[in-house]
C-alpha cells in the first residue's frame, strides 16, 4: 500500500507539474502574441499618423497660401482706397416729382451737368467709408477661406478613418 500511494502522489506531482509548466508557457506564448499585434497596431497608427500629418501640413500650406493671396487682395484694395480710385456710386436714379414743372432756363446746360466730378478725389469720409467696407469684406473672406480648409481637413480625417475601418 506504501508503494501505491507514493507511485499515486508521485504520478499526481508530475501531472500538477505538466500542468502548471504547460499553464505558465501558455502565458507565455500569448503574452508573445499580443506583443506582436500590439506592435504591429502601433506600427499602423504611426503610419495612419503620418499620413494624416501630411494631410494636415498640405492643408495649412493652402490655407496660408490661399490668406497671402487674400492679404495681397486686400493691400491692394486698400492703396487704391487711400489714392481715390475707388468711389462709392453716386445714386443713378433720381426720383422724378408725379406732377414735373415746366423747365425754364436752359434745360440742356443743367440736365448735362454731373452730380460730382468724375476725376474728383474721394473726401475723407468716403475713404473711411470704403476702409471700413474693405476691413469687413477680408475678414469674411478669410473667415471663408478658414472654414473651408477646416472642412476640408475633417472630411480628409474622417475619408482615412473609414478606410480603415
Amino acid at each position: 500500500m506504501n508503494r501505491t500511494i507514493i507511485i499515486v502522489v508521485v504520478t499526481l506531482l508530475v501531472i500538477a507539474g505538466l500542468y502548471k509548466y504547460g499553464y505558465h508557457n501558455g502565458w507565455g506564448d500569448r503574452d508573445a502574441e499580443m506583443q506582436a499585434e500590439i506592435a504591429k497596431a502601433n506600427e499602423q497608427s504611426r503610419a495612419t499618423e503620418q499620413k494624416l500629418t501630411e494631410q494636415l501640413n498640405s492643408n495649412a500650406v493652402q490655407l496660408k497660401e490661399a490668406n497671402n493671396a487674400l492679404d495681397q487682395k486686400s493691400s491692394d484694395l486698400d492703396r487704391a482706397i487711400r489714392a481715390g480710385r475707388v468711389r462709392l456710386p453716386a445714386p443713378s436714379c433720381v426720383q422724378a416729382s408725379t406732377s414735373p414743372s415746366i423747365a425754364s432756363g436752359n434745360s440742356n446746360q443743367e440736365s448735362a451737368k454731373p452730380d460730382r466730378k468724375a476725376d474728383s478725389v474721394a473726401d475723407e469720409s468716403e475713404r473711411q467709408t470704403l476702409a471700413a467696407i474693405a476691413a469687413i469684406v477680408a475678414e469674411g473672406d478669410k473667415a471663408i477661406v478658414q472654414l473651408n480648409a477646416c472642412i476640408d481637413a475633417y472630411n480628409q480625417v474622417r475619408a482615412q478613418f473609414n478606410v480603415d475601418r
